[in-house]
């Protein structure tokens, strides 16, 4: 059971007091403690999720949570050098999966992007640099994070102006509010809310965080 202490914030079994999404699932409750927002510098990470929030559109992120480790066997990683070879064969394979979230252009498109994150690497030096390079000003953001604020961060005026950069570079299914959950959970921003158990200490997380370049 949990109990809502105040809107948007949750307190679970644990007595610990979270962001509300988590809804009290363990596997969800995990990623909210272990991984969203926590800053991230690791190539094959950042493109494994740029391209599953690109499979979540339409659907929950649980969702496609739950299937990861089925992506990430089908996907050779996400290792998108590898995936960058992937052939028809592989299209067929993939749309046959049931582990998976079996659409044809999604799958073509996260064969795409592994080509244009070839060229971004040899362009920019590493995937993160270019990333990092896009991380919103703390002037842009809101003063204070609650629920209310969440609500009006669905897209930003940053994650419309890489979701362009990105559309210029021959990428696909990265729209603004695709790009800006990609942000969310990468660590760009750190949106877990007043409160959160999370936010002080993916705070810090930020601070210590070496920018690449």
């Amino acid at each position: 059971m949990t109990e809502n202490i105040a809107d948007g914030l949750i307190k679970g079994d644990d007595g610990v007091v979270r962001c509300w999404w988590h809804g009290g699932l363990p596997d969800y409750i995990e990623y909210h403690d272990k991984e969203w927002g926590r800053p991230q510098g690791n190539d094959n990470i950042l493109f494994e999720k740029i391209c599953l929030e690109g499979f979540q559109a339409g659907l929950s992120w649980l969702t496609i949570l739950r299937k990861r480790e089925n992506f990430r066997a089908g996907f050779a990683g996400f290792d998108f050098r590898k995936i960058a070879r992937f052939g028809d064969a592989d299209i067929e394979r993939l749309v046959k999966d049931a582990g998976i979230v079996r659409h044809r252009g999604k799958i073509e498109s996260t064969i795409n992007n592994a080509k244009r994150a070839i060229e971004m690497v040899d362009e920019a030096g590493s995937l993160a640099a270019y990333f990092w390079s896009r991380e919103p000003d703390t002037s842009s953001r809101p003063v204070r994070i609650d629920k209310a604020a969440m609500g009006e961060l669905g897209k930003t005026a940053e994650s419309i102006a890489l979701s362009k950069d990105l559309k210029k570079r021959g990428w696909s299914f990265v729209g603004p509010t695709t790009v800006y959950a990609f942000m969310q959970a990468m660590g760009l921003v750190n949106d877990h809310l007043e409160g959160c158990i999370c936010r002080d200490q993916v705070e810090q997380q930020r601070t210590a965080f070496k920018r690449p370049v």
